[in-house]
């Protein structure tokens, strides 16, 4: 029996060292195990390569001003693992999380004696809040985000209400393919018997896929660009303005304060949830709620501001689109201001497409390290960059301390690259600035 937080979250990490394994059959096992909690909740499903997050934040927000108690479901962490399972935007509670790590324990040993052998972290997380939403803490919904992929997915036993698919994108493409294509083959695999589905994928390769899952599927399919538009786009100073057309109506002059189009899109989808969860289940949202929502949605980590003087801003772009997000967003936020950049990476990371847009950007750059299985040396990252005024250093504290000292007012010092190297900067910058 497990008595503290701390070894709870120690167990359940110690699941990393069984990597990533594709496939249901484990959930399945676990899902019987515990009585079917995926049965017995009202789910909403949200796949996609970037913006996943963010839409379940703005989602999420909508249904809270809607008058719902709303579960999510979300990874990674970034300020506390606890984050991962959350009741309307709070995480779960630390004794909590050790009665749900007690619960599925004997079963994941029970589970290694078969056949089908041990689960994997992940795999043991989605168990956990299934069962807390189900049996512990019943909410009105629950949103769950795709981990990797979608078809193969742990988060795949659930049947929902809705499935939304964000754009597509390069990554992991060890496992999930090299074409959009194949990617949105995995992405598309969340897709369920009539069940609607709703996405802003724009690649002509991805959305074909998308319609002809949807087609065998039978699920009513929406899209941007045919059932749904944005329009009247403006950024502002602390945000962005749209309006959102459908074939039922306009809805203008909607405002979110995450920066960056890609934003808008996000917000979009979201919106467009709601709305089918509105029509389709008559559901009772309403359009105050949806604009009450998306202007109460904020996303930590997705160009967020730490610092005002001087300004320093994260961003967890750690694939090739999310880079094209964060440098669309710099041209429209920072315009006029010098960048100067701090990168860190996961080796399996599409590098040889991601530093070369930085490199564009970036009146300099200082590529780094930080302590994780799977993150790659500074020296391997700036051998990579064609920069003229690169750097490297192993140590990404005595990075951000020089570069926070030396700052001028017309630079913007812009910290990017892997979720995992965001969390720990954001953590450490709090505590040595605050």
């Amino acid at each position: 029996m497990i008595q503290t937080y701390e070894a709870a979250v120690d167990w359940i990490q110690s699941r990393l060292k069984f990597g990533i394994k594709p496939g249901l059959e484990r959930m399945q096992w676990l899902m019987a195990k515990l009585n079917h909690p995926e049965r017995r909740m009202k789910t909403i499903h949200v796949a996609g390569t970037n913006g996943k997050g963010s839409t379940v934040c703005y989602l999420r927000n909508i249904l809270q001003q809607a008058g719902f108690t709303v579960g999510t479901f979300t990874s990674p962490y970034i300020e506390q693992f606890n984050e991962r399972i959350s009741i309307n935007g709070i995480p779960v509670g630390d004794t909590e999380l050790v009665l749900l790590v007690n619960r599925i324990r004997p079963l994941t040993e029970e589970l290694e004696q078969t056949e089908l052998g041990s689960p994997t972290e992940f795999e043991v997380i989605t168990a956990m809040s299934l069962y807390y939403f189900a049996d512990v803490h019943p909410v009105d919904f629950v949103i769950y985000e795709v981990g990797l992929g979608g078809r193969l997915d742990s988060t795949n036993v659930i049947t929902p209400l809705i499935s939304l698919i964000t754009n597509i994108g390069h990554d992991h493409m060890k496992i999930l393919g090299n074409t959009i294509a194949e990617i949105a083959c995995e992405k598309a695999g969340i897709i369920k018997a009539g069940i609607p589905v709703i996405t802003t994928a724009m690649q002509k390769e991805a959305v074909d896929v998308i319609k002809n899952k949807a087609t065998v599927k039978q699920a009513p399919l929406y899209r941007i660009g045919d059932d749904f538009s944005v329009a009247n786009h403006q950024p502002l100073a602390n945000g962005e303005m749209f309006t959102l057309i459908n074939q039922q109506q306009n809805i203008e002059n909607l405002l979110i304060s995450m920066n960056g189009q890609h934003q808008v899109y996000n917000a979009a989808l979201a919106v467009m949830g709601a709305l089918q969860l509105e029509s389709r289940y008559q559901i009772p949202i309403g359009q105050e709620a949806i604009r009450e929502g998306l202007k109460n949605s904020k996303w930590i980590g997705r160009f967020e501001q730490l610092i005002e003087k001087p300004r320093v801003i994260i961003d967890g772009a750690h694939n090739p689109e999310g880079i094209d997000s964060l440098i669309e967003t710099m041209k429209t936020h920072l315009q006029g201001k010098k960048i100067r950049m701090v990168f860190s990476a996961l080796g399996d990371k599409d590098l040889q497409h991601m530093i070369p847009k930085l490199d564009q950007v970036a009146d300099s750059i200082v590529f780094t390290t930080f302590d994780f299985p799977r993150a790659i040396p500074a020296k391997a990252l700036y051998n990579r960059s064609g920069h003229p005024h690169k750097s490297f250093s192993e140590n990404w504290q005595a990075v951000l301390k020089q570069t926070m000292a030396d700052i001028n007012e017309d630079e913007v010092l812009v910290i990017t690259g892997s979720l995992y190297f965001i969390s720990q900067v954001r953590k450490w910058v709090f505590h040595t600035y605050a």
